[in-house]
């Protein structure tokens, strides 16, 4: 149980209150985000074309049998309708023009594009002033400007582990039965038939494309589904239409093949900054960025790179003493992971059962308390979906100047700063991730694991508005 000094719970529970109240109660997927905190309303992603509900999928939060079929349908998405896979996302067409129009670019700073190498890399330089938080440079996640809500960095209550993977779906290979050993649904099925653990999912959209029935199937188990864009590129390298087609051409996909629309995306790198937040937040979405990092995209595997297995399982190892001895009770973490190869996959089979006995690991909406990820509102998933919850102890009590970040159709604001942990991997830097990427393949998933410092939004629900009336109630009593 948290404990409030009574001033700072009379200070929570306001603000949860006003929140709450400020909640859209609109069940149309149309509804907008409003806010009374100074953040930019949000719209519904209402460009994306009008799809026929697809077949075998979920229209709400599953609660009967997972499925943990071991073979999925190969059949792809119309490829004629999308960009050339892992090619950078086209900015021709009127599917373009449509969200280009409905932006405000008057709330989009004018930050020049950063420079990238001949591989498309970002150039990352010095900052001190840092006037737009380009996260590369600084690790900025609060943003200079005052109507963007602070990035999502790690989970708040300590104990708390916010699973989630990078770069999926993990398609099969044409020809490698042994690569074909670990592609989708192996994990999916591994979280299923580990205490029904749920996760976050960052996807990118030319896998979505090739192999939307692992899309499905992630959904249908229960997890969260985000954009990931469609190539992962350094996106403060790209010109505003660009960020644009990138993102647009994954929420298609994911709308296509599943039904729903991601409110949540993650800049590949890490690399984002004030300009590229605007253009995803009037695109729908909160940044998503993380607090510890795996590093597994580097190890040996399939389009992976050299960083030995045992460097990565050490990573795993210091996190779980470090929870163990108590030294990790400042708040919770989102650990970078990746879907990538048969590598990351194979790490995931062998800590999982350690992190579930460790830390209460649920994904990262779980753990922020966001209920509602996407802009279909019949989509409510409910606290705890994860099941987990075997870590008990050392919970971060919540501070009393953070302020709610609703879900869905509802007040979004930012809370107060505070210092992230050191990431147990500060050895790698962005450029040399990046130099183990390829383009045009999913190698091009790695991702910086620079120490952030961050502030984190967590959503108010229902459950938050009742702990606020407690909190109230106490006080006046």
């Amino acid at each position: 149980m948290h404990t409030f000094h009574q001033t700072g719970a009379i200070l929570f529970a306001i603000a949860a209150i006003a929140s709450a109240q400020s909640s859209s109660s609109s069940a149309s997927p149309s509804a907008s985000s409003s806010t009374n905190s100074g953040i930019l309303a949000q719209q519904s992603p209402s460009w994306l074309p009008k799809f026929a509900a697809p077949s075998g999928v979920s229209t709400s939060y599953p609660t009967g049998t997972i499925d943990t079929g071991s073979s999925l349908d190969k059949a792809e998405l119309d490829s004629s309708a999308y960009p050339e896979a892992w090619a950078p996302a086209s900015t021709k067409g009127s599917e373009i023009q449509a969200v280009m129009k409905a932006i405000d670019w008057s709330k989009v700073p004018k930050v020049s594009p950063n420079k990238a190498t001949k591989d498309g890399n970002v150039v990352v330089t010095d900052s001190k002033s840092d006037s737009s938080c380009w996260w590369s440079s600084t690790n900025c996640v609060k943003p200079k400007v005052d109507y963007l809500p602070e990035d999502i960095v790690y989970c708040p209550n300590a104990g708390d582990w916010g699973l989630n993977y990078d770069d999926g779906p993990y398609n099969p290979s044409e020809d490698d039965k042994e690569l074909n050993a670990y592609a989708e649904p192996v994990l999916y099925n591994f979280l299923a038939k580990n205490n029904n653990q749920k996760a976050t999912l960052f996807y990118i959209g030319s896998n979505v494309v090739s192999y939307p029935a692992a899309a499905k199937r992630a959904l249908n188990d229960g997890h969260v589904l985000c954009v990931h864009t469609w190539s992962h590129p350094a996106m403060t390298t790209q010109t505003n239409i660009q960020v644009v087609a990138e993102l647009y051409w994954t929420l298609r996909a994911i709308k296509e093949a599943t039904g729903v629309t991601p409110k949540c995306w993650r800049p590949p790198f890490g690399d984002v900054d004030d300009r590229v937040r605007a253009i995803a937040w009037q695109m729908g979405m909160t940044t998503m960025i993380w607090d510890e990092d795996s590093n597994d995209w580097n190890m040996p595997g399939d389009g992976g790179g050299d960083l030995p297995w045992d460097t990565v399982n050490g990573y795993f190892e210091d996190w779980v003493e470090a929870r163990k001895n108590g030294s990790d009770n400042k708040h919770g973490h989102i650990v970078l992971e990746h879907e990538l190869n048969n590598a990351t996959v194979k790490m995931t089979q062998k800590w999982l059962p350690t992190l579930q006995e460790t830390f209460n690991v649920k994904s990262i909406h779980d753990c922020m308390g966001i209920t509602q990820p996407y802009w279909e509102q019949n989509w409510v998933y409910p606290a705890n979906a994860s099941g987990n919850s075997t870590s008990s102890s050392g919970n971060a009590t919540i501070s009393a100047s953070s302020s709610a970040a609703a879900s869905s159709g509802s007040a979004v604001a930012s809370s107060s700063a505070a210092s992230s942990s050191s990431s147990a991997s500060d050895s790698s830097d962005s450029s040399a991730e990046a130099a183990g990427a390829s383009s045009g393949s999913a190698s091009s998933a790695s991702e910086s694991s620079t120490t952030t410092s961050a502030a984190t939004t967590f959503s108010m629900s229902s459950v938050a508005l009742g702990l606020a009336m407690v909190a109230v109630t106490a006080f006046m009593s």
